[in-house]
Formats: structure tokens, C-alpha cells, sequence
């Protein structure tokens, strides 16, 4: 295991390397070496970019949504217009844009004389119902020393080796929305063959949209997809109620959808900026039996409280992607 890690939790050792960012617990470890972005001064929301150098061609295969957050990160990091290649037959009008500002190639199909020696990476971050029409073409293009890293939810890491030569790297990912503002988190898993420089190559590219975390059983990617991958709607859904709770109570619908919204955000950057565990936060807004006490008695019961309703369904969402994945 590389060296610079960080450990977050009252039960962790926590090393902080200057510049690097990632988590771990006790089922995930995060390994974090020379991430793509990180803060050197200045606002959180405001990381200063560190170039990143690869040992040959990036190729990004789709640069929709993810993937064209990811290629904006990466050329504002510093990594050369001329070591990437998108492969998209019809990229939306603003990647067009980003595409010809920088001078990256593009083309609609890739072909083994698309390149003149194996990539360094290949990004696969197509949509998954297309994937098994899309990865046999650009197979081929993997060498030796290239690592397939995929961010499609649901396609196993087998899915992919049976395309491939013996012996080639592939990383199997989940990232969820917010990485559309930089605000993401990507866990990732590696196979055999994924050593720890294509680990940090992987953590750098992928730093460029959030944190990086990576776990050592394949089995732990449809959890992570059930809690990171998928909550972000869990989130929204919590914005949503607390909305309509508020109508229901008397509240102007545009005012308990400003509450309701700023509350959430807001409290989100509050635990992100934190060293306190959520617990923590929680009780420090808990005074001894007022009124988010009297809240909390509801959402908080053993029985049908929020707890056992999110256990069921992060159990439902993992059991969702196994079957996905099947």
C-alpha cells in the first residue's frame, strides 16, 4: 500500500500529506498520490490545479456529462491537449466547444491505427447499455502497461477482462453526481493486474471531479453504488419532504422550497468543512427536549424512524446493482 494516506474518523490514525486528499474506514481504503487537484490557498472552493504527467495517451471514450467533467478538470490541471483523444460519435455542443479551444483530437470511432503505441489509460465512460457495443472495438488499443478504467455503474471488472488480453489492469469505479461541480466521490476497484502506479494514475484522473476512495472486494463497489452512487437522491429526496412538510405546516410553497434547499446545502458544507462526525453535529443542534429534539423522537425510532428506513433501502439499491451487474 503507497504510503500517503488519510485517515478520517475518531479511530483512525490520521496522516495528512500536503496537497492529497482521500478517506478510509474499516472496509474501504483510499490511497491518495499527487491527485489532479488540491488546495494550496484560498477558499476550499477554490483548489489550485497540479499537472499530471501519463507515460503515453489518455483516450476518453464518451465525453458526456462525467466524462466531459472530467476532461474540463484534467486540461485546467495542466495535462497536455496533445495526450488525450475523445472518442464520441456525437459529443454535446459544449465539449465541441472545449474540444476545439484546446485543440484535442476527436474522433467518431477508435481503430488500432487511431494510435501509434498503446494508451496509457482508457477511459471508458460511455452509458452502461451501450458499454458491451462500445469496449470490443476499443479493446484492441490495451497494451501491456494500460489500465481500463471504467465509470460505468454495474459493468464488472470481468465484463470487461473478457475483452481483453491476459494480464491487463483493469479499475472498476462508481463517481455520483456531484462530480458535475467538482463535489463528487469515486470508489474504485482494481484487479490483479492493477498495480500501484496504475492506482495512482487512476486516483489523479479521477481527483479531478471529488475524492477518491478505493476498497479490495469487488463486492463493496454495489454498496458504494447504493450509498455514494445513488444518495445524492437520497439527498434531494430529503430536500424535497422538508419542503412539503413546511407547505403542509403553512409555509409559502417558494419559501419552504428556499429553506428547505439552503438548509440541506448548507449543512452539507458544514459537516465538509468539519473535523466533527454527523453524530456530533447533530447533537450540537439538539437542545435537551426542544424542538429538534421533539423532531428527532420521530425520525430517530427504532422501529420505522429514518435509520431502519435507510438500511432498507441501501439494501435495496445494493441488491438492485448486483442484479444489474449480473
Amino acid at each position: 500500500m503507497p504510503a500517503a494516506m488519510v485517515a478520517r474518523g475518531a479511530h483512525h490514525k490520521r496522516t495528512i500529506v500536503p496537497g492529497e486528499r482521500c478517506f478510509t474506514t474499516d472496509k474501504v481504503v483510499a490511497v491518495t498520490l499527487r491527485p489532479l487537484f488540491f488546495v494550496r490557498s484560498g477558499s476550499k472552493d477554490k483548489p489550485v490545479a497540479e499537472k499530471i504527467n501519463l507515460d503515453g495517451k489518455l483516450v476518453l471514450a464518451g465525453a458526456g456529462k462525467m466524462g466531459g467533467a472530467m476532461l474540463e478538470g484534467w486540461l485546467a490541471g495542466g495535462l497536455s491537449a496533445n495526450d488525450v483523444i475523445v472518442q464520441d460519435p456525437s459529443p454535446p455542443p459544449e465539449i465541441v466547444s472545449l474540444l476545439e479551444k484546446h485543440g484535442v483530437k476527436h474522433v467518431e470511432k477508435l481503430t488500432e491505427t487511431t494510435l501509434d503505441a498503446p494508451p496509457a489509460v482508457i477511459l471508458m465512460a460511455v452509458k452502461p447499455q451501450i458499454m458491451d457495443d462500445v469496449f470490443p472495438a476499443v479493446a484492441p488499443l490495451a497494451g501491456p502497461d494500460t489500465v481500463t478504467l471504467s465509470i460505468a455503474a454495474g459493468k464488472t471488472v470481468a465484463s470487461f477482462e473478457k475483452h481483453l488480453a491476459s494480464s491487463r489492469a483493469v479499475v472498476r469505479t462508481i463517481p455520483n453526481t456531484p462530480a458535475a461541480v467538482g463535489r463528487g466521490i469515486t470508489v474504485c476497484f482494481g484487479n490483479a493486474h492493477a498495480t500501484d502506479k496504475h492506482r495512482e494514475v487512476c486516483t489523479g484522473l479521477l481527483s479531478a471531479i471529488g475524492e477518491v476512495g478505493w476498497v479490495d472486494n469487488e463486492d463493496l463497489i454495489d454498496v458504494s453504488t447504493a450509498v455514494s452512487g445513488s444518495g445524492p437522491a437520497y439527498v434531494f429526496l430529503l430536500a424535497e419532504c422538508l419542503a412539503k412538510a413546511g407547505v403542509a405546516a403553512g409555509l409559502d410553497e417558494a419559501l419552504a422550497a428556499r429553506l428547505a434547499e439552503a438548509t440541506v446545502a448548507g449543512s452539507g458544507e458544514l459537516m465538509r468543512q468539519s473535523d466533527l462526525p454527523p453524530s456530533t453535529l447533530r447533537e450540537n443542534v439538539t437542545s435537551p427536549n426542544g424542538t429538534t429534539y421533539a423532531a428527532l423522537q420521530v425520525l430517530m425510532a427504532e422501529s420505522d424512524g429514518f435509520g431502519p428506513l435507510m438500511q432498507r433501502a441501501v439494501d435495496a439499491a445494493t441488491k438492485r446493482s448486483r442484479e444489474l451487474a449480473d
